[in-house]
């Protein structure tokens, strides 16, 4: 039923030259709490983005998840504005990441309508972790990230979309 919610297109594969940095607020979550915890994010990033500095021209979010452990299926999700730099700071309750350099496989998320954008984006993960990442000459490098959502202009648009950056190394590469 919301197997055509996805794309199944090839993703781009894309090196970063250089790292994304972002200021923002993050929680530990897992399999059973993201959706409950992304929306208390979301509320909470909606209280602190004004406390953010050097923001991206043109503006630019990214919802990150790291530190994911198949043991406990736990891992940190991260979301906030890209920013410039670090130099003036980061307000109290806040936190800052820096994306690496690294290559990546790019997935673009298209939803149907607003609110299937959570259902769209776990799909999409599973897609890409269970099916074409197996069958990809491929393996996740989540060493530092495992993937993040990109959105900018295009997320806010009438037919909005948003890129979903995988790390990736090819197969047998230490």
């Amino acid at each position: 039923m919301f197997l055509n919610l996805i794309d199944r297109s090839e993703p781009r594969i894309v090196r970063l030259e250089e790292p994304i940095r972002m200021i923002g607020v993050s929680t530990k979550t897992s399999l059973k709490t993201i959706y409950k915890d992304t929306m208390r994010l979301g509320e909470e990033y909606q209280k602190a983005k004004n406390l953010i500095r050097n923001k991206s021209i043109p503006w630019a979010f990214v919802a990150i998840s790291k530190d994911f452990s198949d043991n406990n299926s736990r891992w940190e999700y991260l979301m906030g504005d890209v920013v410039t730099s670090f130099d003036d700071g980061i307000s109290k309750g806040l936190v800052s990441f820096e994306i690496p350099a690294k290559t990546y496989a790019v997935f673009t998320i298209r939803p149907r309508f607003g609110f299937l954008w959570g259902l769209a984006i776990g799909l999409t993960k599973r897609y890409i972790y269970t099916q074409w990442l197996p069958d990809s000459k491929y393996d996740s490098d989540n060493t530092t990230i495992g993937d993040f959502e990109y959105h900018d202009e295009r997320s806010v648009a009438r037919k909005p979309s948003i890129d979903l950056y995988v790390s990736i190394k090819e197969k047998n590469q230490k």
